[in-house]
Order: C-alpha cells, then sequence, then structure tokens
C-alpha cells in the first residue's frame, strides 16, 4: 500500500522584498499540531486492511486465469510466491485437474500490527471457502514505508482450532521480535524445537512441549507410507529446517504469542536397485523427468502457526493452529 505525498512548491523571494514584507505584515498566526490520541491508532484501519486484501485478490485472480507467475512479485513474496509458482505447474501438468489451493480475500478476523517501524505484519483469518475446506490464515507483510503490502504465506486452520484472542482492530496487536524472551518459548525457539519433534517424533527432547497436531499427524502417516511404498528398491529420509528470517509474531491478548514461521521439508530418495518412477505428473513436471536411477529431492515449503504461551503460564505446552505443506521442487538423476 502506497503511503500519500503531499508535495510542496517552494517559492524563492528577495532579500528587500522580503525585509519590506516582514516590517508592514502583522504577524501570522502559527499552525498547531493537531492534538494526538489518547490511544495509539494501529497502522491499519479495516478499510485499508480491505483495500490490501482486494488488490492481493485482482492479482491472484489475473495470474491464476492464466497460470502465469509473470504478475506474482508485485503483491506475493517468500513462500507465497514459491508455492503459488509451483501450483501453477501443477495445475498445467494435471491438464487443470489440480487447481491452485483457494484463497479468500474476505476477512473474518484481522490482526493489524501496532508498530512505527518497518517491516510489518498483518494476519488475516479468512471466512471459509466456497469448497467448505478449513478457513485459511493469511500472512501480510509490508518491507518498507514505500512498499505494497503482499501476501508473505499462508495455512490453513487445523480442524477444530481456536485462535487465540488478539487486540481489536481499533488498537492493534504489539509486535514481538523473532528472539524475545518472556514465553514458553521465543518465536525462532519455537520453529527449530518443533523442527525436532517433526524429524524425531516422541524421542525428540523437545517433545514435551508440543502435544500430538494434526499437521504432526499428516507428516508422519505420509512419510511412512511414502518410506513402505519404496522400501524394496529405495530408502527415504526427510529432513525439517526452519527457513531463516522467516518468523513473524504479534501479541496475544493474554500476554502470549502468535507465531507464524516458515520450514523447509526435504524428501530424499536413494535408490537401492532398478529405477523410481515420477508416476505423478506434478512431480514428474518439476523435475523435468519420468524416473530416477540414482536419486530424487522432494522440497517441501512449509507454512505453520503457533500459539506460544507467556512464561509463568497454566499452559505449558505449545498449540499448532495452521500449516500449509507444499511441493515446490524435484530434483532428480
Amino acid at each position: 500500500m502506497r503511503a500519500g505525498f503531499r508535495h510542496a512548491t517552494r517559492v524563492t523571494v528577495t532579500g528587500a522584498l522580503a525585509l519590506s514584507l516582514g516590517a508592514c505584515a502583522a504577524a501570522l498566526p502559527q499552525p498547531q499540531p493537531a492534538a494526538a490520541p489518547a490511544v495509539a491508532l494501529p497502522v491499519l484501519s479495516v478499510a485499508q486492511s480491505e483495500g490490501v486484501l482486494s488488490r492481493i485478490g485482482a492479482v491472484l485472480d489475473s495470474a491464476d486465469a492464466a497460470l502465469d507467475p509473470a504478475g506474482l512479485p508485485g503483491r506475493l513474496t517468500g513462500p507465497a510466491l514459491a508455492i503459488r509458482t509451483a501450483e501453477y505447474v501443477r495445475a498445467t501438468a494435471t491438464a487443470g485437474a489440480k487447481r491452485p489451493t483457494v484463497l479468500p480475500t474476505r476477512a473474518q478476523t484481522l490482526i493489524v500490527p501496532d508498530t512505527t517501524t518497518w517491516p510489518r505484519t498483518e494476519l488475516v483469518v479468512t471466512e471459509q471457502p466456497d469448497d467448505l475446506q478449513a478457513p485459511r490464515l493469511l500472512v501480510l507483510t509490508q518491507a518498507t514505508a514505500r512498499d505494497p503490502y503482499r501476501l508473505w504465506g499462508w495455512a490453513r486452520l487445523g480442524a477444530g482450532v481456536k485462535m487465540p484472542g488478539t487486540a481489536d482492530t481499533a488498537h492493534g496487536s504489539v509486535p514481538i521480535a523473532a528472539d524475545a524472551t518472556g514465553y514458553l518459548l521465543s518465536p525462532v525457539e519455537t520453529l527449530a524445537q518443533y523442527a525436532d519433534v517433526l524429524a524425531n517424533g516422541d524421542a525428540s527432547k523437545f517433545a514435551g512441549a508440543f502435544p500430538a497436531d494434526f499437521f504432526r499427524t499428516y507428516i508422519e502417516a505420509r512419510r511412512a507410507a511414502y518410506s513402505e511404498s519404496l522400501k524394496a528398491v529405495a530408502t527415504v529420509t526427510e529432513t525439517y529446517m526452519p527457513t531463516g528470517g522467516g518468523t513473524v509474531a504479534l501479541a496475544t491478548a493474554d500476554g502470549g504469542a502468535l507465531v507464524v514461521g516458515a520450514m523447509t521439508t526435504q524428501t530424499t530418495i536413494a535408490v537401492a536397485q532398478g529405477s523410481v518412477a515420477l508416476d505423478d505428473a506434478f512431480e514428474a513436471a518439476l523435475a523435468g523427468r519420468a524416473s530416477v536411477t540414482k536419486s530424487s529431492v522432494r522440497t517441501w515449503t512449509d507454512v505453520i502457526a503457533f500459539y506460544v504461551p507467556p512464561a509463568g503460564s497454566a499452559t505449558t505446552q505449545i498449540q499448532v493452529l495452521a500449516a500449509e505443506h507444499s511441493l515446490t521442487s524435484v530434483t532428480g538423476e
């Protein structure tokens, strides 16, 4: 969203004329600054937020219709740009059978930042899509005062998940630093420890901080099924790595933190004998080949949202609120 600027006109006068006018004219009234509001206003009003969403929606509609990512960088960035670009490859490879993820741009909840600095982050819980899938949590970011808000990422709310309370849009929610203390874990610790739990399950030394959740259940089930299907010809390993600089957080009403972060999941297939066919048209299109005889690496872009309670809270575990797990790259030989 572009900030508006008022252009001043500069007029130059001679010293003599300036002195003459200064000697004869009465003193002009001096402008007084407007009184500051008793409570600081958020950086985005509801109307401004709706305008941002509308403009993002227009860019998505145009790009989705053509399955062409060329215009996306104007309003998408980060994981959202990587995922949407890959989804166009998928839609093309499947002759339109697998369309891009539906992203409603009408909000049921706005979580706006209360800050005077950049970058800025706004979170949006969307209305439920027409296909009755889960509402999305959209992450909007503004890098500088001169940049528009862009869609940085999205995640699907888990079934039955209730979002934590946050400040209303008239006041805004305070941003939280990635390494902030005063919480069960800092935002960056939350992502790092959750990645370890995904990799090691209940054997992780951090498992006690994270109860079983829908995303972890999905990842474990998919990994097990994939390993089982290839066990005769290949081994499958998977790693989970938080994306550097990809963690944002806003304060909740109870003193906790609403944390959203990006991770990269890599699934590596080491072929022991024969070959492994890339039967999925999307995977084959990303890899540029129909099979591999040595190895293959699938890269997934993940966006995960958490509620982190404040330190000393009666709540002693971190809740996964929403997640997205999207294939964005396949390589192989």
